[in-house]
């Protein structure tokens, strides 16, 4: 067993690699971290029993990927808000977990996208942008002046939404349509 001294202070971080007896002791609170425990010591925290399984987790187990804490928070953030870039998606998984690699913020987009759990648009001349609602084949409206993005329902409600003229032997799966225009806040900032 990992002996560890008293400090005064209330919380007390340490790195230990293999804290079995700590964690089940109840005095401790885990979080992974690059293969190791980050561990918390709270005298006053009670140990945090888990609940049912969240919708995060149970999509992410229904597409067979590992739930992570990274995987969970960017879903949850894409939850709270949509049409978003990597680094506001960053800025929220921090907020909530505290450091995280740029890097795993990327990983986690591109995991999320590969295994439809989420979608990125990429409108002409705006980075990368990451929303939640998949598999219904909406489109976006983009505003030219300020470019802010609407969802907006499909163009004549099922897949594909338009045909190509000449498919040349592919099997077309998808339409992807973005709408430009000028939104009402613009329209009522220049007349």
């Amino acid at each position: 067993m990992l002996q560890t001294p008293f400090w005064p202070y209330s919380h007390c971080l340490l790195l230990v690699s293999c804290a079995t007896d700590l964690a089940s002791s109840g005095n401790l609170d885990a979080v992974s971290t690059n293969n190791a425990q980050t561990m918390t010591r709270t005298s006053q925290t009670k140990p945090r029993h888990r609940g049912a399984p969240g919708e995060a987790e149970l999509l992410l187990r229904s597409r067979g990927l590992r739930v992570t804490l990274p995987r969970i928070a960017v879903l949850d953030a894409l939850t709270r808000a949509s049409h978003v870039d990597a680094d506001w998606v960053a800025a929220a998984v921090r907020a909530e977990l505290g450091s995280v690699s740029v890097q795993t913020i990327y990983d986690v987009l591109q995991t999320l996208t590969e295994n439809g759990l989420i979608r990125r648009i990429e409108p002409a001349g705006s980075p990368m942008l990451y929303e939640r609602r998949v598999g219904d084949n909406h489109h976006h409206i983009v505003c030219r002046m300020c470019h802010a993005i609407r969802d907006t329902e499909c163009v004549v409600g099922e897949v594909p939404c338009l045909e190509a003229a000449d498919p040349a032997g592919y099997v077309i799966e998808e339409a992807e349509v973005t709408f430009w225009g000028i939104c009402p806040d613009c329209q009522n900032l220049y007349r």
